[in-house]
Formats: C-alpha cells, sequence, structure tokens
C-alpha cells in the first residue's frame, strides 16, 4: 500500500539518520514502525545489514507473533531478541508506532549511572519522564518481556535499560526520533 511504501522509506532514513550521527554500533541495535494496527504488523531491519545499508525494501515485515509475513529484498532474517523487545512493545502499547534501541557509549555511560539521567543540560530536560529498567542480557522469556512494558508504563515513552542502553518510542517516526 501507499501508506507503507511512505513508513518503509521514513524508516529506512531514520536508519540512515542514525548512522549518519554514528549511533548506529554495528547490527545490533534496531528500530521498528508499525504497519498496519489491527494485524499487528511492524517493519524492522534484516539482521546482517549495516545500518547505512538498509533500504525501504530490505526491510522486513513480521507480525506480533515474531511470523515473517515479508522478508524484504533480502535473504536475512531478523534478530530474535530485537524482534522481542519490539514485540513487547508494540504488543502493550498500541499508541507508540515507532520503538528506536539503541546502546551508543553516551547512553551505556549514563545507563550504569546509578543516579540515571539527570537534569543536567537542556538536552536531558527534553526527554520528558524517564522510565528504568534493569537489563537481565538477551530479552527472550515472557516474564522479563512483561518486566520491560510494566517497567515503560502506560504514558512514558523513553526508557533506559540499565547497564545496556535506552529505547525511545513515539506515536510517529518523527516523534520517536526527536
Amino acid at each position: 500500500s501507499k501508506s507503507e511504501r511512505l513508513l518503509r522509506c521514513k524508516l529506512a532514513s531514520l536508519y540512515r539518520l542514525v548512522d549518519l550521527f554514528g549511533w548506529s554500533q554495528g547490527i545490533y541495535n534496531h528500530i521498528t514502525v508499525r504497519v498496519n494496527q489491527e494485524l499487528e504488523h511492524f517493519l524492522i531491519n534484516p539482521f546482517g545489514l549495516m545500518y547505512h545499508e538498509v533500504t525501504g525494501s530490505s526491510l522486513v515485515k513480521v507480525d506480533i507473533a515474531g511470523n515473517i509475513i515479508d522478508p524484504g529484498s533480502t535473504t536475512y532474517g531478523i534478530n530474535r531478541a530485537g524482534y522481542t523487545l519490539h514485540s513487547a512493545v508494540h504488543k502493550a502499547r498500541p499508541d507508540l508506532k515507532c520503538v528506536i534501541h539503541l546502546h551508543t557509549p553516551a547512553v551505556a555511560a549514563v545507563s550504569a549511572m546509578k543516579c540515571g539521567l539527570l537534569p543536567l543540560s537542556q538536552d536531558a530536560l527534553f526527554c520528558g519522564k524517564i522510565s528504568y529498567h534493569d537489563y537481565r542480557g538477551i530479552l527472550i522469556e515472557d516474564d522479563v518481556k512483561k518486566l520491560l512494558v510494566e517497567d515503560l508504563g502506560p504514558i512514558n515513552k523513553v526508557m533506559i535499560l540499565r547497564n545496556h542502553g535506552f529505547v525511545a518510542c513515539g506515536e510517529t517516526i518523527e516523534e520517536a526520533w526527536k
């Protein structure tokens, strides 16, 4: 559909922006966008492509159960841990269309601080209310997914994963990016 093509282009552009800013950190980060609210489909990067290689046509469409609906233009699969984190957020928070998960060195440093993100700069103040989640390793088990979405809460859009990275969400791709 035309709306899915637009989302594919916007999401691929976001992958490129993240790479341009030097935040991509290899292939273990991921960004998703919900394509269809009723069918609970979302787009995710193929596991193995660098961020600067992601195109709209290479994005993989998956459903909330982890089934690949459209493999995109590559033969790569998806990062199961990435899928698990994103599917948990998309399932629990239908208001959020885009989910960004990164672990840049700066965010990893803040996530390791007991005090978390302090309001020491204007940038820190623009985040709004921030949730925290005690990251316990690769997210696969259902009980860990439940804790993750409980920690994010019903209204927060930013969550720091302690000793790991962050999740930033938005009702649109643009909101998640800002």
